[in-house]
């Protein structure tokens, strides 16, 4: 079996008497492309910052290819690039002086591409990062995490400064890196459609634990919205079992369900002798149902 790039079991964080995650268990493959979603508070920046090692857990444990990330050694830290919300650059540095300070720390950095992406992000190799706009900033804190071909790359956040144009240019570039499938990649984002062009894999928190975790397409299957047409008027208790949210009149329901399977299906049919059509729902949809 092939070594795990990150890996969580009963993983918890509290500050002080604020829990913030609990019981989280989890792995991350080689060339998984894993999203992450929740609102504002849900964890997911601290979740990220276990991952890196950035502070210690509560209870439970998180590693890096097979080591506490907490103490990860330095040779497995160069396998690693990491997007924060806000960037780290040095203000007083041009954008090329930036990219050598980085670079020096890794004797594989690949020039060739972060020279193409200066070109097609448009970056200005000679201005300096304090008189850049904060998308500026953004792309040239992404080239710098890409420079040296990551095994894992973790992205928190990582377009929510870019323009359309450029969160395409971000999006395509991710694609090619994964699409070799030997790197990892793990992003928060708020905006649900580019986790949805990018994921093979979805964890949603809330309230501090991983609602659902998986495949996107066994999410997908998973939570659908069912049209039941009877011929004549339904119970008035009548519900869908797994129903999140449901509109119906005497002889229509059109209903949201958790763990829809062919079997339910038959079993709904063979019940009611009603019509039963399931509708895949987008990602966000699916996001906001688990919300309410």
């Amino acid at each position: 079996m092939s070594e795990a790039y990150a890996a969580a079991s009963h993983l918890a964080k509290s500050f002080g008497d604020r829990r913030v995650l609990a019981d989280l268990s989890f792995t991350v493959e080689r060339g998984d492309v894993v999203g992450v979603l929740g609102k504002n508070g849900a964890g997911k920046t601290t979740l990220l910052e276990l991952l890196l090692g950035f502070t210690p857990a509560t209870s439970g444990t998180v590693t890096l290819f097979g080591h506490d990330s907490y103490r990860l050694p330095g040779k497995l830290k160069t396998r690693i690039g990491f997007v924060p919300q806000q960037d780290e650059l040095l203000g007083h540095l041009r954008a090329d002086e930036q990219i050598r300070v980085i670079s020096s720390f890794y004797p594989a950095w690949d020039h060739e591409l972060i020279r193409r992406l200066i070109h097609t992000w448009e970056i200005d190799p000679g201005q300096r990062v304090m008189t850049m706009s904060v998308g500026q900033r953004q792309r040239l804190s992404i080239l710098l995490a890409l420079g040296h071909r990551p095994d894992l790359l973790i992205l928190d956040e990582p377009v929510a400064s870019l323009d359309p144009i450029a969160r395409r240019q971000f999006l395509e570039q991710i694609v090619e890196l994964a699409a070799d499938g030997a790197t990892s990649v793990i992003l928060s984002s708020h905006i649900v459609s580019d986790v949805e062009r990018l994921a093979n894999k979805i964890w949603i928190l809330k309230g501090g634990n991983l609602e659902w975790q998986g495949d996107i397409d066994t999410l997908k299957e998973s939570i659908v919205r069912v049209h039941v047409r009877a011929g004549k008027a339904l119970p008035n208790d009548f519900t869908v079992p797994g129903t999140l949210s449901q509109w119906r009149t005497d002889t229509y329901t059109a209903a949201v369900v958790r763990d829809w399977t062919s079997t339910s299906r038959r079993e709904l049919e063979a019940a009611t002798g009603a019509e039963i059509e399931a509708e895949p729902l987008a990602l966000e949809e699916i996001f906001l149902e688990l919300h309410r």
